[in-house]
């Protein structure tokens, strides 16, 4: 009675349209004032310990600031510059060189919404001006800022590291074969599809033009070597990693790129410089970059819009993790699995359910709150079955994927229809035909393990 009433709380406040931190909050009190034993208390002692008791959660601030600067620095710009001198001379190229774009991005903002919003803004007008259809550029734009939750770092591997205490460095080595693998298969479809649609290709801009481009993106490649290196390295944990990348990503956009911040109208700045230079000449004026940026109106709103963001994800997971101590009291994780277990299902076929699950799921709520709930549930009866907790959280992730691209909660289709100024409607129309990528995708991470456990098992 206590599951049923718990579950008809969460998704009848849901349909109702109440926020889901305030509905998954909302339920769990109500559960627990009304239906449970467990003491008031326990709800004030839970949401504290929720952000101050789980050491891997304080990478994600971290993360969104460094996001943040990214964004705003034009990263982005030069990563998609490169990438487009790097195969935009193929068939279809320039779709190619934004799929690129966006897995390069991913790998230093680990976040999805974040990587199509920093690409997309720049490459679907684009795309379009070379003769693309729009519904293509922004299908392909959509799915491929999927990876951002994927390729390593990655916001939701964190979430999941702390609902189940596995290791986050871990999972981030085990994302990266995927998500490398989901940008390839995107990447040949492309091709294929240019060949059909007789699609254009850019002129090869030779050597000299693609070595430079490559030195003006080596910033932002330089901070994927930076965050992976120290973790696998075991030189710094992912929370320390996330921590060095904020300050990674501020010494970049402000005294680097100077694309914000005190020195943007810098007179010695030289256009087309390389970032080794610019960092060379500028070295008397980082002091005044420091004491500047505390009182630059760029570089305070980067700082608060990445703590908004912060501060409303850490707020869902703080009640999404409330939800989970009512299920974790209410034994509700223990009850499920007893009858899971005793259906008698294989391996194969509980995988089947775990993916119907958090695919039905994924159309109504964040993937956050979704790892949070489901992930004390599903873990212990994929423990007893044998299923490996790195993979199974790999199989989450690739779902929460999904996930991103599947209405109302879709958080890629509103930042793609904020883009292109089209509807809802129109952006799930557009990206139908990339979405059967993904879930052919998801079939091969659920049933070829050794794909997310080959790099965790050698660098082990």
């Amino acid at each position: 009675m206590t599951i049923a009433i718990l579950f008809m709380l969460l998704f009848g406040a849901i349909f109702l349209g109440m926020p889901i931190a305030f509905a998954l909050g909302f339920s769990s009190v109500t559960t627990i004032l009304l239906f449970s034993n467990d003491s008031l208390g326990s709800i004030a002692i839970k949401l504290f310990e929720a952000v101050s008791h789980h050491y891997t959660l304080l990478a994600i601030p971290f993360f969104i600031l460094s996001s943040a600067f990214l964004s705003t620095g034009g990263v982005a710009r030069r990563l998609i510059n490169f990438a487009t001198d790097a195969v935009g001379h193929v068939k279809g190229g320039l779709a190619m060189a934004s799929v690129l774009a966006c897995m390069l991005f991913a790998a230093v903002s680990g976040s999805s919404p974040a990587t199509v919003a920093a690409i997309g803004s720049i490459v679907i007008a684009g795309m379009v001006r070379q003769g693309y259809p729009e519904s293509y550029a922004a299908g392909a734009i959509a799915n491929a800022g999927t990876l951002g939750i994927l390729i390593p770092p990655s916001i939701v591997m964190l979430v999941y590291s702390a609902a189940t205490e596995v290791s986050a460095a871990k999972m981030f080595m085990a994302g990266l074969v995927p998500g490398l693998m989901m940008g390839g298969i995107l990447m040949i479809a492309i091709y294929i599809s240019a060949w059909r649609m007789k699609l254009p290709a850019q002129p090869f801009p030779g050597f000299r033009a693609l070595l430079r481009s490559g030195g003006k993106a080596l910033a932002g490649l330089l901070l994927i070597i930076l965050v992976l290196g120290t973790i696998y390295g075991g030189v710094a944990s992912p929370t320390e990693a996330a921590a060095i990348a904020a300050i990674y990503a501020w010494l970049v956009a402000v005294i680097g790129y100077r694309d914000i911040g005190p020195l943007k109208d810098d007179p010695w700045k030289r256009s087309g410089e390389g970032l080794g230079a610019a960092l060379v000449r500028s070295l008397w004026q980082i002091p005044l970059a420091i004491t500047g940026s505390f009182v630059n109106r760029e570089v305070r709103g980067v700082v608060l819009d990445g703590a908004k963001v912060a501060m409303m994800l850490l707020f869902i997971i703080a009640n999404a993790m409330l939800f989970a101590h009512v299920l974790t009291t209410e034994r509700i994780p223990h009850h499920i699995a007893e009858v899971i277990v005793s259906w008698g299902l294989p391996a194969w076929g509980f995988l089947i359910i775990v993916n119907l699950l958090l695919l039905a799921a994924g159309n109504f709520m964040e993937p956050s709150a979704i790892l949070l709930i489901m992930a004390p549930i599903l873990f212990p009866i994929a423990t007893q079955l044998g299923i490996d907790p790195i993979h199974l959280g790999i199989i989450m992730v690739v779902n929460m994927e999904i996930g991103m691209l599947t209405p109302p909660v879709g958080l890629n289709l509103f930042v793609t229809a904020g883009i292109t100024g089209h509807s809802i409607g129109w952006v799930i129309k557009a990206c139908l035909p990339w979405l059967c990528l993904l879930l052919g995708f998801l079939m091969l991470i659920t049933y070829v393990p050794v794909i997310s456990l080959w790099l965790p098992n050698l660098l082990s």
